[in-house]
This record gives C-alpha cells, structure tokens and sequence, in this order.
C-alpha cells in the first residue's frame, strides 16, 4: 500500500512508546469490549421465540422460563468473569487460564474454540445488523451479503486505525441503542399505564406447528430454545482477555466495566423479552409458517417491539432501528479486539505464523485483524448473509472457553490459598472460588445441551472446524520447535570458515550490472572468479565471447551448452559439480540485477533468475548474493516521488521492482 493512501486511511503511524497514550478509561472501554453482549439482546430474544415457534403459539409461554434461566445463567458468568479479571490483571482469557491451571491440551482446546467463535461473531454480529437495516428498509434485503461485507472491511479500516480511536467511534452506537431501549421501555410502560394495547404487527399471524411436542420432544425443544438464547451471553469474556487495554488500576476497572454490562443485559434482554410476549410478536425461520408468501420479507422481532411500543412516534421506532443496527455491526468490535489479541499470544507460543505477533503502524496487530476479517467474509458469503443459518454454528466455542476458563480459575485459586496464610484473603480466595466453580458447572451444563441440541442443525460444523484447528496450531508448534533444535548451537561453538571461497558471478552480456558484480566478486578477494553463461543461441555466445576479451575482464568466462534451452539445470549441476569436488569449500553465485522503477515494467522481463536464486537456497554450501543496480530512470522517479513529500513512485504507484539479466543467457 503506498504511503499517502494508507496515512489517510490509517492515520499517521505511532512510536513504540506511545503504546501507553492507546489505554481505555472505562466509559471507552464499555463500547469496546461489551458492544457485543449488549447487542446479542437484539436477537436473543428472537432465537427463543424462533425455536419455540416449532410447536405453535401454544408454548410460546415457555419463553418466560427460558428467558429466566439465560438471565441466572448471565449472572453467574458475569460474576465469575469478574474474579478472572482480579486474577490474571494480565489478561486472563481461556486460553493463558488454560495453559496456566490445566495444561497444553486444554489451553489449545479452548484457544481453537475462541478464534472459531470470533469468526463467527463477526459474521452473525454484521448479518444480524444488516437484518436491523432491511427490516426497516426492506427493498435492501437482496443486498443483504454486499451490505454485510461492506460493514466488515469498514470495521477492518476503523481496528486498523488503533483501538482507542475506534473506540470513540464505537461509543456513539453502543450508548446510543442502550438509550434507545431504555426509551422503548418507558414509552411502553408509559402507553400500557394509559390503557394502550400494544399488539406487534404479526400478532394476528397463525403460527404452524411442525409437530407435536409433549414428554421428551417438549423438553428438548425448551433446551433448544434455551441454546439459542444464549448468544445472550457472547463477548462476555471479552473484558477478562483485555484487562490490560484498561487504565489504572486495571483490574478494577475491568470488573467494574464488567459489572456495569452485566446489569444493562440483564435489564435489556428482560425487558425486550417481556415486550415481545406482552405485544404477541410471532416470528419464524420460514415465513410460511406465519402463512405468507416463500420469501416474503418478517421483520424482526426487536423490530416489531420497538413499533408497538412507539405507535405514531415513527421516528423513534427509525432510531431504534438505526441504533441497533449500528451496534449490532459494532458488536463485532469485540472479535476484533480479541482475535488478534489471542492470534499474537498463540504465534509468541510458536502455535501460528509470527506474523500474527507483529504490531502495525498504529500499535493494533494488523494481519490478525485482515485474517479475522477474511474468514468473517467467506462465511458470510457461503451462508448468503442469513442470521438463522450462521447462529446455529455459535455458541459452542463461547460455552467451551467458558468452562475450560472457569474451571481453570478454580484451580488457579486452589494454588493461590496453599501459600496464602492471612484469614481474610483466603476468605475472599475461598469466595472466589466457589463463585467460578458455580460458574464452571453452569456452563459445562449449557455447553452439553448446546452439543446435544445444535449438533444436527449445523452445530457439527464447528466441532469438526475446532479439532482442524487444534492439530493445525500443534503441526506449526512441532515446525518451530523443529527448526529451534536445528538451529541451536553447543556452548562452545565457534565460527568456522571454509577453506575456499569459490565465486561465480551469472552473465548473459556484458552491461553496467554484469561489471558491478563482477567487480564486487573481486572485491572480496574469493579463492578464486569466474563468469559463467549458459549457451542456447550460438551467435549470442560468440558475441558475448568477443566482448568479454575486448573488455579485459580479467576473470574466465564458462560457457554452458544446453541444448534443449534449459536455464536452471546446467547451473545448478555445474555449481553441484563444484561442491562436490571440495565439500569443505563454499560456492558464492553473485547475480547482477537492475532495480526498475514502475511496477508494470516488471511484467516485461522475464524471471528466469528468480526461479534460479530459489532452487539455489537449497543447494548445500552454495551462497546466493544479489547485486542490485538502481537504473537512472528509476533514480529520478524516486528523487520526483520524495520531491512530493511521499514515497509512492511516480508514474507507477509502487516502489522500484528488481530484475535479474543473468537470466539463463537471454538478454532482456
């Protein structure tokens, strides 16, 4: 990317140093980490409706059972979640808990389970908000996957612009819907204390049954409800994994933010599902189940909430909608603050690439926010942006961390109380303890009904994506502990030079690149100098012969016959050859390149030498040395482009290309 589009874009890069001036205060911190878990109440409620729905309106009832176990379940993890941020202030995400408490296997487990979901956040987090958008403006609803991309790259451009600037942005959404629901909820109680019927617009709608459901059948059909309405609960762990994007004191702060989204999710997603049974809101996954038209558009049902408490006041149903919508694309913030996150923990433990470790110019770890974006758009793509397809690949990976997390920690506080002695702090241990063993078993109990309930409806797909990943991540640990043993010296080890030093420099005529690397060759005074050119048109050799006696080069010059026009054999047997006759001595291939100053003028020449450079890396003893030449033309484009005040290259848009003319004999 050239320099003035990215500092547009991105803004200026920032000094190491600065990391500091990047720290959240809690009101930023709240939209960051949480625009997730208080967004998930825009569907949660919905998913128990949808599920329920299977046995018709005649169990809808059930809702309010369903909605009172997400609500104890929601307390307890928030409360468990709260004592991680005191133990690890460090970060404590499933995975370091994991790896601190219970092992490698499990810290992988649940590292496997995090990055899966955080894919999958994005995903349903955007496709759910552009739900909010078609509801209000239908007509877009064909457009709903370009729209769901759309959100995507502009939430990549926002996380790679750095995590407090972002933050400011996030933060107008988030309070925004919080606000707007708060305003639902007083306008309806204030038109039901007035004797207004709010009835939402399906309410006259029958729903079709799909079967009878009685006995067992009824039972798993209120834990399927169940699972699908705990996408509540999703992002929950966010603020634990960043305890240290906080200010001073961090822990605290970090509970205390927790503590506050807790509270507005219990009393949004109570009072969004109250409304939704108190105004009759009828969804369903296929519309003709409510007796329309296939592929006649449903609102949703926060949708359908907010118009029945809001009547007339459309503007304020628009508003609800145009908030939620943003926090709903929003939402998926908080993967983006945690993928890359953990991406960076897992690649500094040699389980991902390195890359992932790297810090951008704006201090945010750049390729693990452009991979997360990525897979984030291909599932998107490949479910054609349906919310009700994608969810049912969540959940698992959230309750799987959630377990391994919390029972982590209950081990982490059994350690802590052995060497502890004062009476008051291994009370608050003891505490501590028994409320993340609460949680442990809670969410191990929903992670069960989850598997049990979600498999057969697309949930397998994650229980075979986690275990690819798992192996995945232990394949590139066994690389890097290869490559470590294999690079590792005795502690007495000492350089040892070769005998001999054996230079051949790569010619196909001679030119201003040809004698700067022969020049250079000879520079470092090697055992001995020689050109070598491989011969596929005699007339061109004999040419080359001649000029090279004319200019008294004063090194030998090997001419290699091919004649079936190969470039890369003869050299690469020819410098073998070499090797084989002093195994101790070293082969160093010089090979002269001009730099060009346009991308495009790259696609001219051919790339003969890069191919010959690559298969030489393998060759054993053999040293590759480049000898670049900075032609003219590219000289003066780069003194124009710095002329301007940036470094893209005029005319061409990129930085100067090399290119190699000992290319098997072909002048270019």
């Amino acid at each position: 990317m050239t320099t003035f589009p990215k500092r547009f874009l991105l803004g200026r890069p920032l000094r190491t140093t600065q990391i500091g001036e990047t720290l959240l205060p809690k009101r930023i911190a709240l939209p960051v980490f949480c625009s997730d878990p208080l967004s998930s109440v825009a569907y949660a409620t919905e998913e128990i409706l949808l599920i329920l729905a299977l046995g018709g309106t005649t169990l809808l009832h059930l809702s309010w059972w369903v909605g009172a176990a997400i609500v104890a379940l929601l307390v307890v993890v928030t409360a468990s979640y709260r004592q991680t941020c005191h133990a690890y202030p460090n970060g404590g995400g499933a995975y370091v808990v994991s790896a601190d408490n219970l092992g490698a296997t499990a810290a992988l487990t649940a590292a496997s389970a995090l990055l899966v979901d955080y894919v999958l956040t994005v995903a349903v987090s955007v496709v759910a908000g552009v739900a909010a958008i078609t509801s209000a403006a239908p007509a877009l609803a064909r457009h709903a996957v370009a729209l769901s991309i759309a959100c995507v790259l502009l939430l990549t451009l926002l996380n790679l612009r750095g995590v407090r600037e972002s933050g400011r942005i996030f933060a107008v959404p988030t309070y925004g819907f919080v606000l707007g629901v708060g305003v639902m909820f007083v306008f309806a109680a204030v038109r039901s204390a007035v004797g207004a019927h709010l009835e939402a617009e399906s309410a006259h709608l029958p729903i079709h049954a799909t079967g009878t459901f009685a006995g067992l059948g009824l039972v798993l059909l209120a834990m399927r409800a169940f699972a699908s309405g705990c996408t509540a609960l999703t992002g929950v762990e966010a603020i634990s994994n960043g305890v240290p994007a906080f200010r001073r004191p961090k822990a605290r702060n970090a509970a205390t933010t927790l503590a506050v989204m807790g509270a507005l999710s219990v009393t949004m997603f109570t009072g969004i599902t109250a409304l939704a049974l108190v105004c009759h809101v009828h969804v369903a996954g296929d519309p003709t189940e409510l007796g329309l038209p296939a592929g006649a558009h449903t609102p949703t049902a926060l949708a359908q909430v907010a118009k029945a408490a809001f009547g007339d006041w459309n503007f304020l149903f628009y508003y609800v909608q145009a908030a939620t919508a943003g926090i709903l694309v929003l939402a998926a913030n908080t993967a983006f603050n945690g993928f890359p996150m953990l991406a960076s923990i897992l690649a500094q433990d040699r389980y991902l690439p390195r890359q992932l470790l790297n810090r951008g110019d704006r201090l945010v770890f750049s390729n693990g926010i452009v991979l997360l974006a990525a897979a984030a758009i291909g599932l998107i793509v490949v479910f054609q942006a349906k919310v009700t397809a994608i969810i049912q690949l969540y959940i698992i990976g959230v309750f799987v961390s959630f377990t391994l997390s919390q029972t982590g920690i209950v081990q982490h506080w059994r350690k802590e109380l052995r060497g502890t002695v004062d009476p008051a702090e291994r009370r608050r241990m003891h505490r501590s303890r028994a409320i993340n063993a609460t949680g442990a078993t809670f969410t191990g109990i929903v992670l069960v009904i989850v598997l049990i309930t979600k498999f057969t409806h697309g949930a397998y797909i994650v229980t075979v994506a986690m275990p690819l990943l798992f192996l995945a991540m232990r394949a590139v640990h066994r690389h890097y502990e290869l490559i470590s043993t294999e690079l590792a010296v005795a502690p007495d080890a000492h350089p040892e030079p070769p005998s001999n030093n054996h230079a051949i420099v790569l010619v196909s005529k001679i030119h201003a690149p040809t004698l700067r690397a022969v020049g250079y060759a000879q520079s470092i005074h090697p055992s001995s100098v020689e050109a070598l050119t491989i011969s596929v048109d005699p007339t061109e050799t004999a040419a080359l012969r001649r000029s090279w006696d004319e200019h008294e080069m004063g090194v030998p010059l090997v001419v290699l016959d091919s004649p079936y026009r190969e470039m890369s054999r003869p050299v690469l047997e020819y410098v073998r050859t070499r090797r084989r006759e002093s195994p101790r001595d070293v082969v160093t291939v010089f090979v002269p390149e001009y730099v060009l100053g346009r991308w495009w003028e790259q696609l001219l020449h051919n790339q003969t030498a890069l191919r010959l450079k690559t298969r030489l890396l393998f060759t054993p003893g053999v040293m590759v040395t480049s000898v670049p030449y900075l032609l003219p033309s590219a000289q003066r484009h780069r003194d124009a482009a710095h002329a301007g005040g940036g470094s893209t290259w005029a005319a061409g848009g990129t930085a100067p290309k090399r290119h190699e003319p000992g290319d098997g004999g072909h002048p270019d």
